[in-house]
């Protein structure tokens, strides 16, 4: 179980991919909103940027010692993954990845946010969308990360 790397993936890794891993190694509470604050202390929160794109990022082990990860794949995401899972089977370490696709949690108040602050760097004008959009996603993302750890035990 140890070796299990549970890699949340979403378009630019820079919102629901890292609240969901946040979520995962229980940086964030899950029985109330998160606020600005605690959003913003996120690494990579509405930081990341192009360059970080299709980098797996690290960010901790968590309370069953596996790793977890974000990803940014952009439009590639299925592609991504697949050719992933194959390099992997290929090394005989299939079993140790798991892919989450965040993606069917992101709200349009965040696409539009990250789309302001990130590929435009109108961070002021997105990065507020993006805050709301993430706290009406919270929800959606908490049931999606419970939902993983059940499956990851199986």
């Amino acid at each position: 179980m140890a070796n299990k790397k549970i890699i949340y993936r979403c378009f630019g890794g820079a919102h629901s991919s890292v609240v969901a891993a946040a979520i995962h190694l229980e940086q964030l509470r899950t029985d109330s909103l998160p606020s600005d604050a605690e959003l913003m202390r996120l690494t990579l929160f509405d930081r990341q940027t192009q360059d970080g794109h299709g980098l797996m990022h690290f960010l901790g082990f968590d309370e069953r010692g596996m790793q977890v990860y974000c990803l940014g794949c952009r439009n590639a995401g299925e592609t991504v993954e697949r050719v992933l899972l194959q390099v992997a089977e290929v090394l005989g370490v299939r079993e140790e990845l798991f892919f989450v696709d965040t993606l069917h949690c992101v709200t349009f108040k965040m696409r539009i946010g990250g789309y302001l602050s990130r590929r435009w760097q109108l961070i002021r004008i997105g990065r507020p969308f993006v805050l709301d959009g993430t706290r009406k996603a919270f929800p959606a993302l908490v049931k999606l990360v419970e939902k993983v750890k059940k499956e990851v035990l199986t």
